[in-house]
């Protein structure tokens, strides 16, 4: 999960000097970052927006790319609570196992005591 972020954050970095490289509007890196994160939530342009065919197709690459890592952050979250659920089943699932195990040696004594035989008083 923290990789997952680390690698959306360097993506938004990346997009941020991407756009500022390819983009005119674009006067800052700050700004290139900006529109880079707009970019990537998809929340609509709003004071820059890019102009040029190539920042264009750029920032649809970015919202692909966005879209594909807001999946796997959701997918990671789902794993998270899914994996929890696992193991609480699995907890449960042992200690059945384990009760299962001491009934079954409990019957196993018990059919050993009745197949043996019953001492026999000699008198």
């Amino acid at each position: 999960m923290v990789q997952m972020l680390m690698l959306a954050l360097l993506m938004l970095t990346s997009a941020g000097a991407g756009f500022y490289w390819l983009e005119p509007n674009v006067l800052n890196y700050a700004d290139g970052v900006w529109l880079a994160f707009t970019t990537v939530a998809t929340v609509g342009y709003g004071d820059i927006v890019p102009s040029t065919p190539a920042s264009k197709i750029f920032a649809v690459f970015i919202v692909l790319f966005g879209y594909a890592m807001f999946s796997i952050v959701t997918a990671n979250i789902a794993a998270l609570f899914v994996g929890k659920e696992e193991a609480v089943l699995e907890r449960e699932l042992h200690a059945d196992i384990r009760a299962l195990a001491q009934e079954l040696a409990a019957l196993r004594e018990e059919l050993r005591r009745r197949e043996s035989p019953l001492p026999q008083n000699e008198a």
